[in-house]
């Protein structure tokens, strides 16, 4: 096969900021030098849950070096609105959560303003705190409205009763999934200032500016052409940056207001641990119907989420996980019912995979109990039951294209020897003298792409292309790069629709003040979505070149010459395009039926590793993937991807224990919150699968979140085919392995 030209389509180019970032010329936002800045902190509740009585300021503080800015001294709304509006910026009575914030203290020097937090005291009234999905659903303190529930959904197909009468056997499970930290290299960190006109910007490490804008719009109530918001490079978000950053922005924008100088407020680690969103903790129960021959008659599941105090982004993340709640199975018979409650910790929020892994962690070991049950090898039970073309999901949308689940599976079987091993694995831990038992497990998943059912509708994206009267070809969108490499994806499709070099075009920085509304870097859209829109305004110019000059021009001269005619007297020929739904793409809000999204992406992955005998650490010998995304725009960046959010996945599945005793991350340090280093990353052979999709840029699907999907249920399966042991929940630590043993009375 003929290779791609250099920086077009398929070619794994290296990325844009790459030098920039090698060589440490990346600006993140506490490189960046403000004269005479405030440095913020932040002032936080001690208790899980009760009342502020009384805030008390030491006199013997110099607090007139001090800026100290509290709920008063909101000009607008005192709430960060996101999907609701139910979170105070500053607290001034409830405490719903620990660390919440009461107020923000700033001071040229940030020692000193960490110091002023020293000399506050606080006293509460305590209450009895929430801090359990039980404790929630007892209902015995009501935090949120009648039932402590801040969503609920319900979906069916068919008839459960019916499904379960033929049945040969009815498997049932319960799965635990626990909280997980996003663990970004970067802190959180806002720079925030007013200018001359009044404008309030705020500069920062952010995956959404238009949702930080929209949110001090309302906290500050001042229209929208008065406020900006501008990305800096961010060392890394996982879903993590995607709300927070507007609580973080209005406390250092408000000491920006008060005290009339510019406020840079950056988190250190434990801070940002304890008091910034994690991966929400679920219950997920399994009931299913199966035939002797191991068809899949009725899913019967329940998922409860754990939300925490506010309800951030928790229905969208209990909605995409309701909606895969059955993996990637064809069943005529199915019930989900899902629930997200409210508990006085602090609020989950989103996180990559973004409610999938956990409903894909029951889903796949669902699928191994029922194996188990049935005396099947797991993988051909998945065979049997794997969407294709033509499959009826639970909500009634027809697969009609690009469905490579099963091509993952048979790739991921073949590459990883996953026959030969689990032969060759048995024997081994039939030995004496051994020193580990070894064992490989498997998972297949999907993931919608894009926002689910309506919301893209609602969002109505937009994208543009420009060109300057210099000859600068810009791509204006507010997505933005995390790390991902979504700004070299970019030009890389406007080249390919211009039929232009990629180094001649370049992409603008996210900022509220320059480039549309292409909605948030979240739910694996920037591809597929953003990049749609990109490839469309880029024809546009392309069209308008043609036109111009008869051909598009292939250097920076030529396109000077055609921007003569094409600017028009203006500094810039801008084609911007809106999102378009799709006429057969159809969705029922209120009834939970019809497409989902637009299309899935698939994966299956094999995890290959032992568990030492003595002591029972478990040792990642390899990881295969196979990922259908549908057109790798940089094969290179896509398999970067996948590694880093499978070694995610493995994190979570077998090292990162957050420790929430009574409502506080006990272990916020990198210390004593383990995450994977590049020791414990096993060897990783990533194959992508393309099953091009129609109405993405030149095939293109959803890829980010989909590695973290998976693996996890993975590892427990490898780890029952050593030990022989189920695990039902995660992390998978030594002292449980050992437990089991002991337990089960077998030798040590």
């Amino acid at each position: 096969m003929p290779r791609p030209p250099a920086g077009k389509v398929g070619a794994g180019v290296a990325r844009v900021d790459a030098a920039l970032k090698l060589t440490g010329g990346a600006k993140y936002i506490d490189d960046y030098r403000l004269p005479g800045c405030l440095h913020g902190a932040t002032l936080r509740t001690a208790i899980a849950h009760g009342r502020i009585r009384k805030v008390s300021f030491d006199p013997a503080f110099p607090w007139d070096q001090c800026c100290v800015a509290r709920a008063a001294d909101i000009p607008g709304a005192n709430n960060v609105l996101f999907i609701e509006a139910d979170q105070p910026l500053l607290t001034e009575d409830k405490v719903m959560h620990p660390m919440q914030p009461i107020l923000v203290v700033g001071h040229p020097d940030r020692a000193q303003a960490y110091e002023a937090l020293k000399h506050i005291t606080v006293e509460y009234e305590e209450e009895e705190p929430v801090l359990t999905i039980a404790e929630s659903l007892a209902g015995k303190k009501l935090l949120r409205g009648e039932d402590n529930v801040f969503k609920k959904f319900l979906i069916e197909k068919g008839s459960v009763e019916e499904g379960f009468a033929p049945a040969d056997r009815v498997v049932e499970g319960e799965y635990r999934v626990p909280h997980q930290e996003q663990a970004y290299i970067e802190n959180h960190g806002i720079a925030a200032w007013v200018e001359k006109d009044g404008t309030i910007t705020a500069h920062g490490s952010l995956q959404c500016p238009y949702y930080v804008h929209k949110a001090l719009v309302k906290i500050f109530a001042r229209p929208p052409e008065q406020i900006r918001v501008i990305n800096a490079v961010t060392g890394g978000a996982f879903g993590g940056k995607e709300d927070y950053p507007s609580l973080i922005a209005g406390h250092a924008a408000l000491l920006a207001l008060k005290s009339g100088r510019p406020v840079k407020l950056i988190y250190d680690r434990h801070e940002d641990m304890a008091a910034t969103t994690k991966r929400h903790p679920a219950v997920v129960r399994h009931r299913t119907a199966v035939s002797r021959d191991g068809r899949l008659l009725a899913q019967d599941l329940v998922i409860i989420m754990d939300g925490g105090a506010f309800a951030t982004c928790s229905g969208v993340v209990l909605s995409r996980g309701t909606l895969h709640a059955t993996g990637p199975y064809e069943c005529p018979n199915v019930r989900v019912r899902s629930s997200v409650v409210a508990t006085n910790t602090p609020p989950n929020g989103a996180f990559r995979g973004f409610g999938v892994p956990q409903a894909i962690f029951a889903a796949e070991l669902q699928m191994e109990r029922i194996a188990a049950a049935l005396g099947l090898d797991s993988v051909e039970l998945r065979r049997r039951n794997a969407w294709k073309v033509g499959t009826v999901t639970s909500t009634g949308q027809v697969l009609k294209e690009s469905v490579g689940a099963l091509k993952c599976l048979e790739l991921c079987v073949q590459k990883s020897g996953y026959t030969r091993k689990r032969k060759e694995y048995a024997a081994w831990n039939r030995s004496k003298g051994k020193p580990t038992w070894r064992g490989i497990g498997f998972a297949l998943c999907h993931h919608g792409a894009g926002f689910t059912g309506s919301g893209e509708v609602m969002l109505a994206s937009r994208a543009a292309v420009s060109l300057a009267k210099d000859g600068r070809i810009k791509v204006l969108a507010a997505a933005t790069d995390l790390g991902q490499g979504a700004a070299t994806v970019f030009t890389q499709i406007a080249a390919q629709a211009l039929g232009l070099p990629a180094a001649l075009v370049e992409v603008e920085v996210p900022d509220t003040a320059l480039v549309p509304n292409s909605g948030p870097t979240v739910a694996s859209r920037t591809t597929m979505v953003i990049g749609r829109l990109i490839e469309r305004a880029a024809a546009g110019l392309k069209a308008e070149l043609v036109k111009a000059a008869g051909r598009v021009p292939q250097d920076r001269a030529g396109l000077r010459k055609a921007a003569r005619s094409l600017c028009d007297g203006g500094p810039a020929r801008r084609f911007e395009v809106q999102y378009e739904k799709p006429e057969d793409i159809t969705w029922d809000d209120q009834l939970y039926r019809g497409e989902a999204y637009g299309v899935f992406s698939y994966a299956a992955v094999a995890v290959d590793l032992e568990v030492d005998r003595l002591t029972y650490e478990v040792k990642l010998r390899k990881v295969t993937t196979a990922q259908d995304i549908g057109k790798a725009i940089n094969p290179v960046l896509a398999k970067g991807q996948i590694m880093g959010g499978t070694a995610q996945a493995l994190g979570w599945a077998l090292l990162e224990y957050a420790d929430f005793r009574g409502g506080w991350m006990r272990n916020s340090q990198l210390t004593n919150y383990l995450i994977p280093t590049f020791a414990d990353t096993p060897p990783m052979d990533v194959l992508l699968v393309e099953e091009p999709y129609s109405r993405g840029p030149y095939g293109a699907k959803g890829l980010g979140e989909m590695p973290m999907d998976l693996s996890a249920p993975a590892v427990v399966a490898a780890v029952h085919d050593a030990t022989g042991f189920w695990f039902d929940s995660i992390p998978v630590l030594p002292e449980r392995i050992c437990a089991e043993f002991i337990k089960a009375e077998r030798p040590l």
